[in-house]
């Protein structure tokens, strides 16, 4: 089982905020976790669809550090 401890960070308007790099780290975890479980035969379903679903998740985590670097390269520098 995969444990991953997150912080929260408290927004000026009350919400929760979790940094990008503890969300990308998490989904790319899961997919990695997804795989281990196909491989060692834990996980029951399709096997593609195991791997299109952990695909998924990673290239959602490389799309969240992209915008990141991208909104980080853009924001003025003092």
């Amino acid at each position: 089982m995969i444990q991953i401890s997150l912080p929260l960070i408290p927004a000026d308007d009350g919400a929760l905020l979790i940094p990008a790099d503890h969300v990308t780290e998490l989904l790319r975890r899961l997919s990695a976790g997804w795989l281990d479980s196909e491989h060692t035969g834990e996980m029951r379903g399709d096997e593609r669809t195991v791997r299109d679903l952990a695909s998924a998740l990673t290239e959602l985590a490389d799309q969240i550090d992209v915008e990141c670097i991208g909104f980080a390269s853009a924001a003025p520098h003092p």
